[in-house]
């Protein structure tokens, strides 16, 4: 019972001191509330004072500044006012001044009414004098104004073409030789660097054979193996006395080549029948075939052109069985592809373009002898159908026109008139030349006033006499130039025809 009297008197004292504690720790937090409350308001105070000061000195300095605008604003106004009086003042100045131009301008208006008054009277008067005068003149000079004007514009013409004449004379000739320097210069270049064989060709065919015996078995019994050689070829066999040989006589040169390798293989072979004859000449066809391929990709190879349809290599290849006045026409594409291509280089055309085209540009002789046209137009027909760019295809029509439309086509025709005037390129029969010699005198003999005309130096130049009492000087140098236009439009040559109009004046007179 003590034990519990003592634990409950620990107790109790335990809760006392908790709490006096607790009372004690009250007091003391609210000691330190009031005195921390009193310092904030005292801070406050503080700050409050401070805000009014400043707010004084900023009213002040706000009064200070508001009155230092005011003045600048009045001062700027008294400117204001007195610039807008100075510029009242020049405009009222400019309008006395404007009013003082608009009075002369009005004075010198009527001065210039007036002149122009006197003037057009002085001109009436002027005219009237003038026509009084042409009206004596003419009845002095026997003319009326018209016919002295004619008179005068007959004598200034006159006189200006003599003039005239000789300037165009000077220039044409000065024009000439430098253009024939840089023309000889350029073509001399070109054909240094290009040198191609010529062996012309001939229109009949020699066959050697082993013995005159052949010479019977291939004319046959009857002449059937002769006469079927000459039915499947087109060609005529000559069997005469001369000693181990026979001659195939034809114009197409693929057709006598035909017929001298089936003859070939015949005579070989030894048995010579109408069934063995059909089959040697399809051979020969075929072998022949085969070599047209191959000179066509070797023409090319030679080149260097691509691009070209096989079977359009092979048309090329036929121009080597093809001869243009004796002159092998593959050998004559090839040179003008290396010339053109030269002289294209040199010129600054496409080269490209002037070597396809003088390759091709003979390319319609191929088939001429099979197709009805002119081999220009047949040319360029097989180009076209072949898918070859316009530019090239039109080289093969226009090689011949007398002016080409393209740089390109006019070094072909220049390279084409090379190929062809190169000593012993081509050479003519006696008929041919004196056709074309007749042709040339006729067509020159077609103009008004030319009395007559020969041809000379083997057709490279042609001398016309013309009438002097119709054609004078002017109109000579003028029908010098439509005659060369003209051949070169209607005739066919190789290389240039010299056109000399020769107007001759002979006066004679007899003492007595």
């Amino acid at each position: 019972m003590m034990i519990d009297m003592e634990i409950l008197f620990i107790i109790g004292a335990l809760i006392l001191g908790i709490g006096g504690g607790a009372l004690f720790g009250y007091q003391l937090r609210k000691m330190w509330a009031v005195r921390k409350k009193d310092t904030v308001e005292t801070q406050v105070e503080a700050l409050l004072n401070d805000a009014k000061a400043k707010q004084k000195e900023i009213l002040l300095e706000a009064n200070d500044k508001a009155l230092k605008i005011i003045e600048e604003v009045k001062v700027e106004e008294k400117e204001r006012q007195a610039e807008l009086s100075r510029s009242q003042k020049r405009l009222e100045g400019r309008e006395t001044m404007f009013d003082q131009k608009l009075i002369e301008l009005e004075t010198k208006k009527q001065e210039l009414v007036d002149k122009a008054t006197r003037i057009e009277n002085l001109r009436k008067e002027v005219d009237s004098i003038k026509g009084e005068q042409m009206v004596k003149l003419e009845q002095v000079a026997k003319l009326t104004k018209d016919e002295a004007q004619q008179m005068l514009m007959t004598n200034v013409e006159q006189q200006s073409q003599e003039d005239l004449l000789s300037r165009m004379r000077k220039l044409t000739e000065q024009s000439q030789v430098e253009l024939d320097k840089k023309a000889r210069e350029l073509l001399t270049l070109a054909v240094q660097r290009c040198a191609v064989n010529h062996s012309s060709e001939n229109a009949t065919t020699v066959i050697d054979i082993p013995s005159d015996e052949m010479k019977g078995r291939i004319i046959g019994r009857e002449g059937r193996n002769i006469k079927t050689i000459e039915r499947l070829t087109g060609v005529e066999i000559i069997v005469d006395d001369t000693p181990n040989a026979i001659t195939i006589s034809g114009f197409s040169p693929i057709r006598r080549h035909v017929a001298k390798r089936a003859l070939d293989i015949l005579i070989s072979d030894g048995r010579i029948h109408p069934a063995r004859i059909e089959e040697a000449i399809e051979s020969a066809k075929q072998q022949l075939a085969q070599e047209m391929r191959e000179a066509g990709e070797a023409a090319v190879y030679e080149l260097g052109i691509t691009g070209l349809d096989p079977k359009l290599i092979s048309i090329i290849g036929r121009l080597k069985y093809r001869t243009s006045y004796g002159q092998n026409i593959l050998q004559h594409s090839i040179e003008i592809a290396h010339l053109s291509s030269l002289i294209a280089q040199m010129l600054g055309a496409d080269v490209s373009i002037a070597k396809k085209g003088g390759l091709l540009h003979d390319i319609g002789k191929a088939v001429d002898q099979d197709m009805q046209g002119t081999h220009p137009e047949i040319g360029y027909d097989i180009l076209k159908k072949f898918g070859v760019p316009e530019e090239i295809a039109y080289i093969a029509r226009g090689h011949h026109e007398a002016e080409p439309k393209t740089l390109e086509c006019i070094i072909v025709q220049a390279a084409d008139a090379i190929s062809g005037a190169r000593p012993g390129a081509r050479k003519d029969s006696y008929e041919q030349y004196v056709q074309r010699l007749e042709e040339l005198e006729k067509l020159a003999t077609t103009f008004d006033g030319v009395e007559k005309c020969y041809a000379i130096s083997a057709g490279r130049e042609i001398r016309v006499f013309v009438t002097p009492e119709k054609i004078d000087d002017l109109q000579a140098t003028k029908l010098a130039r439509d005659v060369a236009q003209k051949i070169e439009a209607n005739l066919k040559y190789p290389g240039e025809i010299k056109v000399t109009v020769i107007r001759e004046t002979r006066i004679i007179e007899y003492a007595r």
